[in-house]
């Protein structure tokens, strides 16, 4: 069972990635997708977000291996609940405010730095320590297979 979760786990943070790279290259207009598109990726890099966060949860793993993908799932969670807190901050500040509140082409800042910086390089940097630990998983068991011995690729120091 906790294989066949671990095996899940895997495919959903791989699916995640491959979404979130090819989200980033249709707003940098690299390749050109409709937004409907762009939102149904969007929406299912969320689903996909949560169960990584769920399965992740739910495996006994090594700490190191959990707090990657735990980060890695909720950096892409977090993306577009910062954009839409952004955007109810920033409506919600010119209600109880006025227009004048945020200056001239004023915008709220925080949530917007949140969803556009910070979270995307959360995701980028755990989702890159993610890959390396898979690949060392699987280098370890290639070589468990081969009769060579070696250290447990997750075993904490």
């Amino acid at each position: 069972m906790k294989d066949a979760a671990s095996r899940t786990r895997n495919a959903f943070f791989l699916a995640m990635i491959v979404i979130f790279v090819a989200i980033a290259l249709a707003i940098f207009e690299i390749i050109r997708l409709p937004w409907a598109v762009i939102g149904g990726l969007a929406i299912a890099l969320v689903i996909l977000s949560v169960a990584l966060v769920v399965l992740t949860a739910r495996l006994g793993e090594p700490r190191r291996r959990k707090t990657v993908f735990m980060l890695t799932g909720l950096s892409a969670v977090a993306i577009p609940v910062c954009a839409v807190l952004h955007n109810l901050v920033y409506a919600l500040c010119i209600v109880l405010f006025g227009e004048e509140f945020w200056g001239e082409g004023g915008d709220e800042p925080v949530f917007f730095i949140l969803a556009v910086i910070v979270c995307p390089a959360v995701f980028l940097t755990s989702a890159t320590i993610g890959v390396i630990l898979l690949l060392k998983g699987r280098m370890a068991e290639k070589k468990a297979e081969h009769g060579e011995e070696s250290e447990p690729a997750d075993v904490e120091k």
